[in-house]
């Protein structure tokens, strides 16, 4: 089938984003990636990035034509406003309002901005993100509901049609191992669980079955917790 026109995914170098990446790769004819250093604690993510994209291009020469440029915003000052222990040296608890003290208010909502005014100067159609409703850990900004009114903003505000697409919105983390290795079989799975990054506390000296990490932070347990099941599971592909 032809492939559809740009997009820009929203790539931290997690789990989530990477089959993301790899997703859009199979569908559209130049995607970019789009990362944002916001003071995390986990900033080795950020150089997952670069492992990850490399290894792709390397292990996927159908994709490698179509993955373009890669940027990394500095938001900062965005990172100071939230004073969670995401972007603080803090104990990871759920606060009083049942989240999770990892929860970054607005962080999304702020990403897909930003990858807007990136994408309108690109001349990228579609943003692809990895926000999930079925395994995560409460966010509100996750929500498909969400997405859908910040889509309706975005296109009402820089008159545009983008397009928010969230292939992963109804996957549970087991299904997102599955979906991996439906798109890009043992190779892609092997680079999801070498190269790319997870554990809010940044560790990478700790080694797992399903990569490295604290293996105790909330990112961590639900990694592992989706890779047993999906092991249980007889380690299925799933078609993307």
């Amino acid at each position: 089938m032809p492939f559809l026109p740009g997009a820009l995914v929203l790539f931290s170098g997690g789990q989530d984003s990477t089959v993301c990446l790899a997703w859009a790769l199979e569908r559209f004819g130049k995607v970019e990636t789009v990362g944002f250093d916001y003071g995390q604690r986990h900033a080795v993510e950020l150089d997952a990035r670069t492992a990850v994209r490399e290894a792709i291009a390397d292990r996927f020469p159908r994709w490698a034509p179509r993955l373009g440029e890669d940027w990394v915003l500095d938001i900062h000052a965005f990172g100071a406003i939230g004073e969670t222990a995401l972007t603080q040296d803090r104990a990871i608890a759920m606060t009083e309002r049942g989240l999770p003290s990892t929860y970054v208010p607005g962080r999304n909502l702020v990403f897909l901005t930003y990858g807007a005014a990136l994408a309108d100067r690109r001349g990228l159609g579609s943003l692809v993100g990895g926000m999930c409703e079925t395994d995560y850990s409460g966010y509100p900004d996750c929500r498909r509901t969400t997405l859908d009114a910040m889509e309706r903003a975005l296109n009402l505000g820089m008159e545009r049609d983008f397009v928010i697409l969230t292939p992963l919105m109804t996957r549970t983390k087991a299904q997102t191992w599955a979906m991996a290795r439906g798109l890009g079989g043992e190779d892609l799975v092997d680079i999801v669980v070498e190269h790319s990054h997870t554990c809010y506390l940044g560790v990478r000296d700790r080694r797992h079955d399903w990569g490295a990490g604290c293996g105790t932070c909330p990112a961590c347990e639900l990694r592992a917790k989706g890779w047993a099941e999906w092991v249980a599971a007889g380690r299925p592909a799933l078609a993307p």
